[in-house]
């Protein structure tokens, strides 16, 4: 992908997210990782109405070179690319919003280290572990380092991650196109709403059998 295409596709992806109602207002924000920096949205800016020309550059070591000012999470979007793409080399988009379902699951306490049981296959599949990390103010460098630590953590493990959860501020997602990224984030949107809309019985999750088969057919990262 060149940087036009680049600038090109997060403008796209940031108006079907927004047209669909998976960011709103200012949150959220869309990198990609090229041979020589990043792109990244600009701060404040809303992802429904972004300007391809106006997309924040910076080199190699995350220093501005051009655009409108960059996101304060690009130092987040940094570690991400660095620790996962010891795992996936061709990782080169990251995708945060403020989704309403997956941030309203951190509202209450929270007992469990990962957002979401296995309660579908495409779940399993297609987004796998959601780690959720302690709230932590926007950009804080905090956040970043235990980003850094689950992604290395579950990649060690043999089970590498494609997502984490901000206790309070919403997901981050990655993989190797802003296309694939989305999708990413529309699966965990929507397994957290299903998740939501089963408040009176909790739904069982996929047993072991049933992740292994998923696993071995589909190579489910779970």
């Amino acid at each position: 992908m060149t940087e036009t295409q680049a600038r090109e596709e997060i403008c796209r992806i940031g108006r079907s997210l927004f047209d669909r109602g998976y960011v709103h207002a200012t949150a959220g924000n869309i990198s990609v990782r090229l041979d020589d920096g990043f792109l990244i949205t600009p701060t404040d800016a809303c992802l429904g109405f972004l300007d391809p020309a106006r997309l924040a550059r910076l080199d190699a070591q995350g220093q501005q070179t051009a655009g409108d000012r960059a996101s304060k999470t690009i130092a987040l979007h940094t570690r991400i690319y660095a620790a996962a793409r010891k795992f996936d080399a061709d990782t080169a988009c990251v995708i945060h919003t403020h989704s309403t379902h997956c941030v309203a699951l951190t509202l209450t306490p929270q007992q469990d280290a990962e957002l979401l049981p296995a309660l579908t296959p495409y779940f399993v599949m297609k987004v796998g572990h959601v780690p959720v990390i302690p709230y932590h103010r926007p950009g804080a460098p905090e956040a970043a380092e235990q980003v850094a630590q689950a992604i290395e953590r579950h990649g060690n493990a043999g089970t590498p991650i494609r997502a984490v959860m901000l206790t309070r501020l919403g997901p981050n997602v990655w993989h190797d196109t802003p296309a694939a990224a989305m999708s990413v984030l529309e699966e965990l949107e929507e397994t957290a709403r299903l998740q939501l809309l089963t408040t009176t019985t909790k739904p069982e999750p996929l047993d072991a059998a049933q992740i292994d088969e998923l696993r071995r057919t589909f190579g489910a990262r779970w």
